[in-house]
């Protein structure tokens, strides 16, 4: 529990509320999360109108589990209990393969759509087309990772391994190693260390700066991190990151 990493949770409570959000929100979080919530609505005299539910955790495992992707913590190294965060989809159906299907006599239409999704077929003269029939392999699905507060270790790496989008702080440069290491945060550089280190990492995105760098300080801090990762960039407050599939 980190003042700057709640105090913006009750104006996207207040938000949700006014755009009319309808279906509930799920607020997933350290221990003494849900009583600060409650305390905050309470004190405010928060209007909501839908339902709130908070998880605690306290321990590193899956927070979530869809069929299609999952979302999983791991511990970091901070002041106070600290967790990283991975969202990775599961594999998705292999390319299809129109020439295959028009072979096996399977109509353009429905059943390439059904086939797609990775169920099987039955054409009019009896026969079942499976998708392995006009699928190719099984394709890895997109990972997004997410690291902050910490300081370096390399056990990190292997959290955020196959990165489509790593978002890790990078707080000091590399001339202050020595108040990284007494704040337990991290440099531009061992963000970009991590990430070289992962493997299989597709972009880096610093998160975190110092209050010490102004806007064209920030340049700094990317230097040193892309000596380590070429392909990193500074977030902004509002971005969007589209991942897309490379396959």
């Amino acid at each position: 529990m980190h003042a700057d990493h709640v105090t913006g949770l009750p104006g996207i409570l207040m938000l949700n509320s006014q755009v009319d959000r309808s279906e509930p929100l799920y607020i997933f979080g350290p221990p003494k999360l849900a009583e600060f919530i409650a305390l905050t609505r309470k004190s405010l005299d928060m209007y909501i109108n839908y339902e709130i539910i908070v998880r605690e955790f306290s321990d590193a495992g899956a927070l979530w589990e869809e069929e299609d992707f999952t979302i999983r913590s791991f511990p970091l190294r901070h002041t106070k209990q600290c967790y990283g965060y991975a969202l990775e989809e599961g594999k998705r159906p292999g390319a299809f393969h129109p020439d295959q299907a028009l072979a096996l006599g399977v109509p353009r239409g429905p059943m390439w759509s059904t086939l797609q999704s990775g169920r099987e077929v039955v054409l009019a003269d009896g026969r079942t087309i499976r998708p392995a029939d006009v699928l190719g392999p099984e394709r890895v699905g997109r990972k997004f990772s997410y690291v902050t507060d910490t300081l370096y270790f390399p056990e990190v790496a292997g959290e955020v391994s196959n990165s489509d989008l790593l978002i890790c702080e990078g707080m000091f440069e590399d001339a202050l190693l020595e108040s990284a290491l007494e704040k337990r945060h991290m440099t531009a550089r061992q963000a970009g260390l991590i990430a070289r280190q992962a493997g299989g990492v597709k972009k880096l995105g610093l998160i975190h700066y110092s209050p010490r760098y102004a806007d064209k300080e920030l340049k700094i801090l990317l230097a040193q991190a892309r000596e380590e990762f070429a392909d990193t960039f500074l977030t902004r407050d509002r971005m969007q990151f589209p991942l897309e599939y490379l396959d």
